[in-house]
């Protein structure tokens, strides 16, 4: 299959389950696997910001990198997360580890530094340079302080071969509707905002990396599966039925209102790495609550 087949549809920003002492919980990493796997969705997403990407580092990195692509077995695609704000870090990291049975890399736009734009454009150009497989950019600005404007998405989209798709959770519908309107044919667009994701596949998205579908994969993404069909009519129940507990994932922050659901569900515990902590006893409660509705 192309790109454009593999990426449509759900992927799954995946958390990395840790033990109380913040050891790799792999016990429960491969409890997780088989749940996403089996719950149908296209892709997994590993080692990103739901993943807690920021504390894990060097060979513990390679070390999951390698544990998830091992147990999976070719079960499903997978995309490794390597970013951040020093490109010539970022291209050491792609160059450097392994990434034997990875489809593509998901790559962060430059956070803290906060780059003009023309300084965004020159780092995504590196990694287009570098690159061992293909590349999704990611504009996260409500985390990297810095939003990657349509104008420098659509520039890299054309002069960056390597790059063919965007995550985008930026949340901002008008710049959305702009790199839909103008992007090459051929360039994906990827709803990085679950609430969101329904008008986005409306508009021309062609499906999302997901939070939610951590916990809800088989519901999730068949949701994504009939708005790609255009049965909005059949997407819509479900859209609503999941849109209050996603906004409680995010309500304490991210991951620590997915892996408080993850751990009501039996599947990791409710452990990180600081300066991650977990959400408070009241949220919890309401977590608690909303999982009770659902049922």
């Amino acid at each position: 299959m192309n790109l454009q087949q593999v990426f449509r549809g759900t992927g799954i920003a995946i958390v990395t389950p840790f033990h109380a002492d913040g050891a790799i919980d792999w016990d429960s990493f491969k409890r997780c696997l088989d749940f996403w796997i089996n719950g149908g969705v296209e892709y997994l997403v590993v080692m990103g910001t739901t993943g807690e990407s920021a504390t894990i580092h060097g060979e513990e990195k390679q070390e999951v990198f390698s544990f998830v692509q091992q147990y999976t077995a070719g079960r499903i695609p997978l995309v490794a997360g390597i970013g951040g704000n020093d490109t010539k870090e970022v291209i050491h990291a792609l160059t450097h580890y392994d990434l034997t049975g990875y489809a593509a890399i998901l790559s962060v736009s430059p956070y803290y530094n906060k780059p003009n734009q023309e300084g965004i454009f020159q780092h995504y150009k590196q990694i287009d340079q570098h690159t061992p497989l293909p590349v999704i950019m990611y504009n996260v600005p409500g985390r990297t302080g810095q939003s990657i404007q349509a104008a420098t998405q659509i520039r890299i989209a054309r002069e960056c071969p390597s790059i063919f798709a965007t995550k985008e959770a930026s949340g901002n519908m008008e710049l959305i509707m702009q790199i839909l309107r103008d992007k090459p044919k051929d360039f994906m667009v990827i709803s990085g905002d679950d609430p969101i994701t329904l008008p986005l596949i409306a508009a021309g998205a062609v499906g999302v990396i997901s939070v939610v579908a951590n916990a809800f994969p088989k519901e999730f993404s068949e949701m994504i599966r009939l708005c790609l069909a255009g049965d909005f009519e059949k997407a819509r129940p479900l859209h609503y039925k999941y849109l209050e507990i996603t906004a409680a994932l995010f309500a304490e922050g991210s991951p620590a209102g997915i892996k408080a659901v993850l751990s009501e569900m039996g599947l990791c515990q409710n452990a990180f790495r600081m300066p991650v902590w977990p959400v408070s006893e009241k949220h919890q409660a309401t977590i608690q609550q909303l999982l009770k509705e659902l049922k």
